[in-house]
């Protein structure tokens, strides 16, 4: 398939370059699926790009499991960046609305907390033009290592800020591109106003975010500035040999990696490479959240990077760091530089969720009494534009619905049930008797009352002909607007719980046959009316295909009910009618379907045992 051949309608314009860049540009030398076990699972970049279709739910889920560790483009010949074209192919998913997968909630609501007013301090001195910016996972996992990373820093650089906050990396490898770009946006505004001009961070993701998207900063690592320290020379004992785990998000980040090793060679460290290391390394298997979706993926990715690893691995990722101990002896090169005898017998001080998120306010509250600061904030900008007015509009239709309900059973309104008040309130009304009793009936399934005996009522007032033409429509209208409210009410809650990759490709065929099951069950009625009407709201099933299948396919039913039912003063008054012989005889039939069915789906059972044996 072409370049030109891709479907360039409804999708984003930047991701439909990197299709056309991948499909045009690629030939399938296979260097990068040799290394990528996401790519050995479902093909080569220029298949996936030519096959890819944001109508179905597989291509939706499908770049979630890609790391986004640039390995693809570390080993291309032809400089191609496939990690671009998955990270596109993410935020098609979001800008379609079908990104908010359950399994993403953990590391979202991590990212939110990072950037609450609970855990964020900027703490800024005066003449403050340089800020210390640890990050969220060092904050949590070493407070100790953090503050005494910060003290070095100060006597470097005495008028140091420092900013606990989230860069919301999280965000942007989710493909939530608006979200990211408004939270990110809105602390670099409020740096910049602060004359920041240079940020000194230890997550590698941190620095590939304020590189990428705040140029106007000089963007280091504090490894950098402790390279160039006057630290105290470390003797060891004998010769420690480590190997050193590049991050995948630092994979081109030389001058990251350079310092990283020079603090180890000066701590007396002998450093052996692995095969896979700086520009080629392997991503821990904490990259691009793929562990909340296809964690046999992630674990393939940690194994495989401590499978190369026979000596103690030394990293500058805390992630990273606490990946790999899993498997191997593994420190963070702060660990290593300033608590080195800790560090080489595991005694290190390293914390795990949930105190992590304790460690955090510590360091907050520590910064707070012990860093003196002209300029001080607690965050509480926040880019959820979503309106609670949605959430309140459900809760008070919700409450209408119950009140009603709750209403009808408890003043008295049941017994208008009864046929004689029934009949006698709806004839009451003269010419507008119909549209009393449609109305009546159109509110019974949202109300949950029972249709039979409205039924019974209109088809004695209307007749066969009338009768079933006020019925079949207003029983279709009210089995609508249960539907509507069920969808309006708890799709998007189901979708929330449900919203996997295997979710959505089930709902995807629900909504595209559903139309079948509709029809199936208003023709054999094997589940009660009012639950059915809710139910199918919970589904994806198009409401065009739903209200015309319930029309058509109620209509067999409707009929027999309403005949027969017509004829029911009569048959008390011993009178045996025709039009009571037909609804008896349809209405027979009715009865008949259900055993009909199961008969036919025995006999089908049957003769797939007899084909199999």
């Amino acid at each position: 398939m072409s370049a030109d051949a891709i479907p360039s309608t409804r999708l984003r314009a930047p991701l439909q370059k990197q299709l056309n860049s991948i499909s045009s540009d690629c030939t399938q030398c296979g260097l990068c699926v040799r290394e990528c076990a996401f790519l050995e699972k479902y093909g080569d970049p220029k298949k996936m790009a030519d096959n890819y279709s944001a109508d179905s739910s597989f291509h939706l889920g499908l770049a979630f499991e890609c790391s986004l560790c640039g390995l693809c483009a570390a080993v291309c010949p032809h400089q191609l960046n496939p990690e671009t074209m998955f990270l596109e192919m993410r935020r098609e998913t979001v800008d379609r609305g079908a990104a908010d997968y359950p399994e993403h909630k953990g590391l979202l609501n991590y990212e939110r907390r990072g950037t609450s007013k609970s855990y964020s301090w900027y703490s800024l001195p005066a003449d403050c033009d340089t800020i210390f910016f640890p990050g969220c996972a060092l904050t949590g996992s070493r407070p100790q290592q953090t503050l005494k990373t910060f003290e070095l820093l100060q006597q470097r650089l005495p008028t140091i800020g420092i900013v606990l906050d989230c860069c919301t990396k999280p965000s942007h490898d989710l493909g939530r591109e608006d979200y990211f770009y408004a939270m990110f946006g809105e602390m670099k505004a409020y740096l910049q106003q602060q004359g920041i001009k240079t940020v000194l961070v230890a997550c590698p993701n941190c620095y590939q975010v304020f590189t990428e998207y705040a140029p106007d900063f000089r963007t280091l690592t504090v490894y950098e500035q402790l390279a160039e320290m006057n630290l105290p020379a470390v003797e060891m004992a004998e010769s420690t040999k480590i190997n050193i785990h590049d991050p995948c998000v630092a994979r081109f980040s030389v001058g990251m990696q350079d310092a990283v090793r020079d603090l180890a060679r000066k701590q007396g460290l002998t450093i052996e490479e692995s095969k896979h290391h700086r520009q080629t390394t392997l991503c821990c298997g904490e990259g691009g959240a793929v562990g909340a979706m296809a964690p046999e993926l992630a674990k393939s990715w940690t194994e495989k990077r401590a499978s190369e690893s026979t000596d103690r691995t030394l990293t500058y990722c805390a992630a990273c760091s606490h990946k790999l101990s899993d498997h191997r002896p593994t420190s963070h090169i702060l660990d290593m530089v300033l608590e080195p005898a800790a560090a080489l017998n595991d005694k290190s001080k390293v914390s795990k969720a949930p105190m992590t998120y304790w460690n955090r306010i510590k360091v907050k509250r520590q910064i707070q009494k012990q860093h003196h600061a002209a300029v001080t904030r607690e965050r509480t900008f926040t880019a959820d534009n979503a309106s609670n007015s949605g959430a309140w509009g459900k809760v008070a239709l919700l409450a209408l619905v119950v009140a009603a309900i709750v209403a009808v059973r408890t003043t008295g309104a049941m017994e208008y049930l009864e046929q004689e008040r029934l009949r006698e309130l709806i004839a009451g009304y003269g010419l507008i008797a119909p549209l009393v009793y449609m109305a009546i009936f159109c509110l019974a399934p949202v109300l949950l009352l029972p249709g039979l005996p409205i039924g019974i009522a209109g088809a004695i007032l209307f007749g066969p002909i009338w009768g079933v033409i006020y019925t079949i429509t207003s029983a279709t209208v009210g089995a609508g607007l249960a539907f509507l409210v069920s969808r309006y009410l708890a799709r998007d809650w189901i979708e929330s719980k449900l919203n996997s990759p295997r979710w959505r490709q089930l709902d995807e065929k629900v909504e595209l046959h559903g139309w079948k099951m509709v029809a199936f069950t208003r023709l054999i009625p094997l589940f009660p009316f009012n639950l059915l009407n809710y139910a199918f709201g919970l589904t994806k099933v198009k409401f065009s295909h739903y209200l015309v299948a319930s029309f058509i396919f109620m209509l067999p039913g409707t009929i027999a009910f309403i005949t027969f039912s017509s004829s029911l003063l009569e048959l008390i008054r011993g009178e045996i009618s025709p039009t009571f012989l037909t609804g008896f005889a349809l209405m027979l039939l009715m009865s008949a379907l259900p055993l009909i069915h199961r008969r036919y789906q025995s006999s089908k059972q049957k003769i797939r045992t007899t084909t199999r044996t």
